[in-house]
């Protein structure tokens, strides 16, 4: 009665935000720039959470605009870390209002929402005799979460960014080279190119014999799994894609967003998380990739292509959709 309309666990929300029992949540306790477009979070959880694995990533929610975003982000830190403290390290895309907003307006002393990690691109309990790492981009943030976990007797990356400055991490990498703990090959795109899988024959000679962890663009590791699997070594490569392959462009149609009333026209190419955003439906998300289930929603009318696979979904009763990797196959009514 004295805390109506609110309950007594708001109140507390506001003492001891990261108490147990609380709903999961973190505090940033520092933002350490990267490189121009990239920065680390240092993250206090909260007493509920359970830790994570090497290579395992976590869902964060932030309010942008008085909005709650949901986005996942591989965990950077090490296992054991000392002062409890987690890290994501976040690369800033274009137009992407999460990663500008966590990279260049994240303060110290914000909270945030989590999840518990998750995720299955982890080295495994016998330890590898050789490893390899073949990362692009932002794709090497779950292998350093690796590298700075578990030392491996003999392990080389082969690791690619537009420029030298691009490359995240780089200072702790070459760290590493001069403790003979890593062997690195470091490309620089705009200079040298795209990397070419078929150099990994010159670059890494004994690849196929390496247990191997590939993580960046689709194009780099559609070309892994299909070199991998021409030389029979496929499951020596572990995938961890930040974005689904799209290999089929749907039909395209009117969407209706029925909770909400709103109806957009949309093309067969754009996913329906993106779509409803567009036109300011609130819609639930997570990873953005198809992995976490965090945006699954009614299908009440129409179809559906599922832009990984081009599996059309019809609407039936019960039927649920993932928006991020599903666009319009014809008009469609979704519930939100």
């Amino acid at each position: 009665m004295v805390t109506t309309p609110l309950l007594p666990s708001d109140y507390l929300d506001l003492v001891s935000p990261l108490r147990a029992g609380a709903d999961l949540r973190g505090r940033i306790e520092a933002v350490h720039p990267e490189t121009g477009d990239a920065a680390t979070l240092v993250i206090r959880p909260g007493r509920g959470w359970r830790g994570h694995t090497a290579g395992q990533y976590v869902r964060i929610g932030v309010d942008v605009d008085g909005v709650r975003l949901w986005r996942a982000y591989s965990v950077t830190s090490p296992t054991n870390r000392q002062d409890g403290r987690v890290t994501i390290t976040v690369k800033a895309i274009p137009d992407g209002k999460v990663s500008n907003h966590l990279v260049r307006k994240a303060k110290p002393g914000t909270l945030i929402q989590l999840d518990q990690a998750t995720g299955d691109f982890v080295l495994p309990e016998a330890k590898p005799a050789k490893v390899l790492y073949l990362t692009a981009g932002s794709g090497i943030t779950p292998v350093m979460g690796m590298l700075r976990d578990i030392e491996f007797d003999d392990v080389v990356m082969v690791h690619s960014a537009p420029q030298s400055q691009d490359v995240i991490f780089r200072n702790d990498l070459h760290d590493l080279v001069a403790d003979k703990k890593l062997r690195l090959t470091e490309l620089h795109t705009d200079t040298d190119g795209m990397l070419d899988i078929a150099r990994l024959d010159e670059l890494v000679p004994d690849w196929a014999e390496r247990e191997t962890w590939a993580c960046g663009p689709a194009g780099l590791l559609d070309a892994a799994e299909e070199h991998w699997t021409e030389h029979g070594v496929q499951e020596r490569l572990h995938t961890e894609r930040f974005r689904p392959s799209i290999v089929v462009v749907g039909d395209g149609g009117e969407v209706t967003f029925s909770t909400t009333g709103k109806t957009v026209d949309a093309d067969g190419a754009t996913p329906l998380l993106d779509v409803g955003e567009e036109v300011g439906v609130l819609m639930p998300s997570g990873c953005r990739m198809g992995i976490c289930f965090g945006c699954v929603t009614p299908l009440k009318a129409g179809a559906v292509r599922d832009l990984r696979t081009g599996e059309i979904t019809e609407a039936e009763p019960g039927v649920l959709i993932q928006t991020c990797v599903s666009a319009a196959a014809g008009p469609c009514d979704i519930e939100r």
